[in-house]
């Protein structure tokens, strides 16, 4: 298996140009991030480690390097199911209240 290197400042730009911050989370093995909900929308990206995401009843790999989009209000939560630890890129979008 080869190990794929994201730059972080690329993904930090992309990010940018669609209306969300960038933040980088390094978590141990078994962390859980649960039942979080937010009032923004807010992506997400593994680049190292074995990550899942449950949002909606289903859970779901996350693939290194993949951007996955948690729309605003979902309830979700994000573990390390790997043995080593993960980290992984988050942005939210800026939040405009009505």
């Amino acid at each position: 298996m080869s190990k794929r290197t994201i730059d972080a400042h690329e993904v930090a730009t992309r990010w940018k140009s669609k209306g969300f911050d960038f933040g980088v989370f390094t978590d141990p093995p078994g962390q859980i991030w649960k039942d979080f909900v937010h009032k923004t929308d807010e992506l997400l990206m593994a680049i190292k480690g074995e990550m899942e995401l449950e949002m909606e009843g289903r859970k779901i790999p996350c693939e290194v390097g993949k951007e996955i989009l948690i729309p605003a209000g979902v309830v979700h939560t994000v573990r390390n199911v790997g043995r080593t630890g993960s980290q992984w890129f988050y942005g939210f979008k800026e939040y405009r209240p009505n």
